[in-house]
């Protein structure tokens, strides 16, 4: 059976990518800050589903290894890690200070660094693996006041990149996965502090986002998921170092 972890997998995206993963048969490794969620995620899995769940820091090394480790002994090797733990909180530039910047840096960054420190070295022993990165489109291009989210993101793509390099030789792929705005409960709290703030309605606030997508509409986790679950698959075992876009068009 494959061992799959995945990171942020109590709500939103990463929820998704663990049901779907599940449903295909893999085993599941949890990992999220609050266990709540997690047993919530837990709950949602098809009968009979192989899981475990650990609660994780994923901006302390130590919290990290000890979570991997736990992983390790309930479901054994780890043959696919997904890095989905992250956090965009919205400040002007010029209102940013280094503790708002390192805490951004920490989560969505050294987080993905963290994790695939604790599998690699394996994957190459095995040489076989995959893992997935997701990136958002803040990887891709810039939005106002999120700056260090995207530098993060960027900083995400890049060592992407040079570990699928790196590891392109070793039976382990490593991709990113870039959605835009995406239909979780980031999105609706976002929408929420725009209606308490401007008095706009529910309906142009939501707008703010959608008209990003050339679709015009936000992307369903569910998207996310599978195409996750495709990375994962040994029909895309030739793709490597890819930033797949999931957007309505968006980074076209």
């Amino acid at each position: 059976m494959i061992h799959a972890l995945i990171t942020g997998a109590g709500s939103g995206i990463g929820a998704a990518i663990t049901r779907t993963l599940a449903g295909q048969g893999y085993a599941v490794s949890l990992l999220g800050r609050r266990e709540a969620p997690l047993q919530a995620t837990s709950g949602q899995l098809p009968e009979g589903a192989r899981s475990h769940i650990a609660t994780c820091d994923v901006t302390d090394s130590d919290s990290v290894a000890r979570a991997f480790d736990s992983a390790r002994a309930a479901l054994g090797d780890i043959d696919v890690l997904v890095n989905c733990a992250g956090a965009a909180p919205t400040t002007p530039f010029h209102k940013l200070d280094s503790a708002g910047w390192r805490a951004v840096m920490a989560v969505n960054l050294d987080g993905v660094f963290n994790c695939c420190a604790q599998v690699v070295p394996a994957m190459r022993e095995r040489g076989a693996g995959r893992i997935v990165n997701i990136a958002s489109t803040a990887s891709l291009k810039g939005y106002a006041y999120v700056s260090a989210y995207c530098a993060a993101k960027h900083g995400v793509l890049g060592l992407t990149r040079a570990l699928a390099l790196e590891l392109a030789r070793k039976g382990v792929t490593v991709n990113a996965v870039c959605p835009g705005y995406t239909d979780t409960d980031i999105i609706r709290d976002a929408v929420a502090n725009i209606v308490q703030k401007t008095g706009r309605s529910e309906e142009q606030a939501l707008e703010e986002f959608t008209r990003v997508n050339p679709q015009g509409r936000l992307i369903d986790p569910q998207e996310v998921a599978d195409t996750v679950t495709w990375l994962c698959s040994e029909g895309a075992r030739s793709v490597t170092g890819q930033a797949i876009s999931i957007s309505g068009g968006e980074t076209s």
